[in-house]
């Protein structure tokens, strides 16, 4: 390296030439060393290699031990947490055992299953006896026998228990065993005696439906549209017992005769009685209510057997007893009577 420098005067006036030679070299030595020690571009990077044993200084910034490092490993690795280590004692291998084979079993001579016992026969055909009948009935009961039951185990009661065998899935035989017996007795009820006896039921007979007091027909007058009225119309010939408008119910009623008619008119109930005499005709007028002197609604025997071939005395008949009944437990005293055309 060339290195441009002022020549240097002493004060006490110029060297000799070989001297100013020597000091331009020597400062050229000392810059270039200078140059070199400051000025390397490796300056700070390289560090030393770190021998076993030695640390590597830290960063500056973190102030963190450098890791050790060495060319050469000497360190044993650690076992693994589910390594065991063996003493060094102890061998390195143990002696299998030797354990005797198991005993090959000797094959046995195979089984044979014995049958399942045959059901227990309970009847058959040919059998008698009341048994017989209660079978009879409870097959009726499930419409697999017809007709009247009887004692004996004929072939219409074979055909009905094979039927019944069959529709169970059971053994189609005809004969009754347990099985047999026991699904017929869970399906069915003890017989009764008119089932043992074959006493035909009495068919029932439907009850009469009661007309609801808005399906009733009847002949509308406006007095009879307040309070509690016994309306008679005789128009219609018809008795109806109104509430607060609502007709109830109803039934037919006869008049007296034009010699002795039923009065017209509102009236009230002030009288009620249930066996009576009439003092004058002496006939009975049993549930009179009585709203006009003498006049009454009451039952007549003669309406329910002649019906209008006849006439009253002027009193208002009725026929239908049960009704009228029924309308002289309601009919309380002060309720209105309204006849009308």
């Amino acid at each position: 390296m060339q290195t441009a420098t002022t020549p240097l005067r002493s004060p006490e006036g110029p060297r000799a030439p070989g001297s100013l030679h020597r000091l331009v070299v020597l400062s050229g030595a000392i810059a270039l060393v200078a140059a070199t020690t400051a000025c390397s571009p490796d300056q700070g990077a390289r560090v030393a290699a770190t021998r076993v044993g030695q640390t590597a200084a830290g960063s500056a910034s973190s102030g963190t031990p450098a890791p050790t490092t060495s060319e050469t490993s000497t360190e044993t690795p650690r076992e693994s947490p589910t390594q065991t280590r063996t003493p060094s004692s102890a061998p390195t291998s143990r002696p299998t055992p030797v354990v005797d084979p198991a005993p090959t079993p000797t094959p046995s001579a195979t089984a044979t299953p014995e049958p399942a016992p045959a059901p227990v026969v309970m009847l058959r055909a040919g059998d008698t006896g009341p048994k017989v009948r209660s079978l009879q009935a409870r097959l009726r009961q499930l419409s697999w026998f017809e007709g009247d039951v009887s004692d004996r185990y004929g072939s219409r009661t074979t055909a009905a228990v094979r039927g019944f065998q069959a529709k169970r899935g059971l053994d189609a035989t005809g004969t009754l065993d347990e099985p047999t017996w026991d699904r017929l007795v869970s399906m069915t009820h003890r017989p009764t005696t008119d089932e043992l006896a074959n006493v035909k039921p009495k068919p029932v007979e439907p009850k009469p439906v009661e007309p609801t007091p808005a399906a009733i027909s009847w002949d509308v007058d406006e007095r009879c549209l307040t309070g509690r009225v016994m309306c008679v119309s005789k128009s219609t010939q018809r008795l109806t017992w109104v509430v607060d408008g609502v007709p109830q119910y109803g039934f037919d009623v006869r008049f007296g005769s034009d010699e002795l008619p039923t009065r017209e008119g509102v009236f009230s109930v002030y009288l009620k009685k249930v066996d009576v005499i009439s003092n004058l005709y002496h006939t009975p007028m049993p549930y009179s209510m009585f709203f006009s002197g003498g006049q009454a609604v009451h039952y007549s025997s003669n309406f329910a057997r002649l019906g209008y071939a006849g006439a009253s005395h002027g009193c208002v008949n009725v026929r239908n007893k049960a009704r009228l009944v029924q309308l002289y437990g309601e009919v309380r005293l002060g309720d209105k009577v309204v006849v009308h055309w």
